[in-house]
């Protein structure tokens, strides 16, 4: 029942595929939400660019307005979609200041500005709310942020990103080579013109920096994280995973370790019978181990128009909620400062992929360098690849990959450098962890 007739003034920044998504459910479903709320929802205006190319009948002409910054001004709640980081910063400090609530689906923001900005809402009383910002529909970081603060998450692991989580799964199902997926998941509206953000792993990235940082209290900044993309991986790589069944999947990985807190994105193999090797598509999961509520998965859309509106829509109606009963939602401490592990180290089982010149004694030459570094061979696996050709050498190029022990990441890659120094290696190597 709406017992408060005045409207809850709500302004929109950005109307591309998700701002125009986000305005439809508040007008269509205006109705409805103000039952929810118990105050109506009004959009007053919409910033954009180009007023002259939206043409969506559910946006009102004469909201449009370039005038973002004097937009954030005239609104209880104001959402943030127009990515990046400098102007949106600016705009949703801006918003702040003026009294502002704020809902925002930019990772990279948060993930570089989040704490001062979180500080910021709370000196001013009012709300900051971000579910869309990490895997889209899926509702994460409120359990985060909200429904586990009674619990210890000790680590998280999850795909979020779309994009190459469609890529890499083309290539398992269809044997296809990285560049041919790619094209494919660009030609299908998963990956964009410029796909340099989701394939060398800085969307998820962004994503793994706010999933730490909730998790672990501390602040985590994208600078924090270390980062590989799948843009190595070959359908030979797939072909040998797919033989010992396993899969790769490009992970974001949050955990609190004995060297502090380790945040990472990367590439790895992963037992067909883990939850997230189910993940197909361009879905996106989220696997959190806590001391208390053991183990949890989020499943769902991670991306696009409706479903990453559908988390901005919940969070505007959860900050007019508070509004309309005269109180704020709960602050996000960083009070545990915990230190954080250096970049490159950790400890995991590696599979490793030469491309080597077909001769005796090369397997032994590499088995050396890993040895002088107290380096364990598992599992050695050589290929002939007839097709392969290196200038200057005449002789056929084979595959050779070795999957090791457990081991520290700085040690592998030292005898990876080691190796690749040989006159017989070429530049190519793949390294992917083995997950357990």
């Amino acid at each position: 029942m709406v017992e408060n007739t005045t409207p809850i003034r709500v302004a929109l920044l950005g109307a591309g595929t998700v701002g125009s998504a986000t305005a439809r459910l508040i007008v269509e479903q205006q109705e409805e939400l103000a039952q929810r709320i118990g105050r109506p929802l009004e959009l007053v205006g919409v910033a954009c660019l180009n007023p002259d190319e939206v043409n969506v009948p559910w946006i009102d002409r004469s909201l449009l307005t370039t005038d973002t910054a004097e937009l954030c001004t005239k609104a209880d709640i104001v959402i943030e979609l127009i990515g990046g980081t400098t102007a949106a910063y600016t705009f949703v400090m801006k918003a702040i200041e003026s009294g502002a609530s704020v809902v925002t689906a930019n990772k990279a923001l948060i993930a570089k500005y989040g704490p001062e900005i979180y500080a910021a809402a709370e000196a001013k009383h009012v709300d900051f709310y971000f579910e869309a910002a990490v895997a889209g529909a899926i509702p994460i970081v409120r359990p985060l942020r909200e429904s586990m603060v009674g619990d210890r998450i000790t680590s998280i692991m999850g795909i979020v990103n779309g994009t190459t989580n469609y890529i890499l799964d083309e290539m398992t199902t269809k044997g296809l080579d990285f560049d041919v997926a790619l094209k494919d998941a660009q030609a299908k509206g998963y990956a964009e013109a410029d796909p340099t953000g989701d394939i060398e792993g800085e969307d998820a990235a962004n994503k793994a920096a706010i999933m730490s940082s909730l998790a672990f209290h501390t602040d985590v900044r994208i600078d924090d994280v270390a980062v590989e993309g799948i843009t190595q991986i070959t359908a030979d790589d797939i072909a040998a995973a797919t033989a010992e069944n396993k899969v790769i999947k490009l992970l974001a990985v949050c955990e609190n370790t004995e060297a502090g807190i380790s945040t990472r994105v990367y590439p790895a193999l992963i037992p067909n019978d883990h939850p997230l090797a189910s993940v197909h598509g361009s879905f996106n999961a989220v696997f959190v181990k806590a001391e208390a509520a053991d183990d949890l998965m989020f499943y769902g859309r991670g991306a696009g128009g409706d479903p990453t509106a559908s988390a901005v829509v919940g969070d505007v109606v959860t900050e007019a909620r508070h509004i309309t009963h005269g109180c704020v939602g709960p602050t996000i401490p960083m009070y545990a400062n915990l230190p954080k592990a250096p970049l490159g180290t950790g400890r995991s089982a590696f599979a490793v992929r030469f491309v080597i010149h077909d001769k005796p004694g090369v397997l032994a030459a590499i088995a050396q360098e890993f040895a002088k570094r107290g380096l364990s061979i598992n599992g050695v696996n050589q290929d002939l690849k007839p097709t392969l050709h290196e200038p200057g050498y005449s002789g056929e190029l084979q595959q050779l990959r070795l999957v090791t022990h457990l081991c520290e990441e700085t040690t592998l890659r030292e005898a990876v450098e080691a190796v690749k120094q040989l006159d017989f290696t070429t530049d190519e190597v793949t390294i992917l962890r083995v997950l357990d």
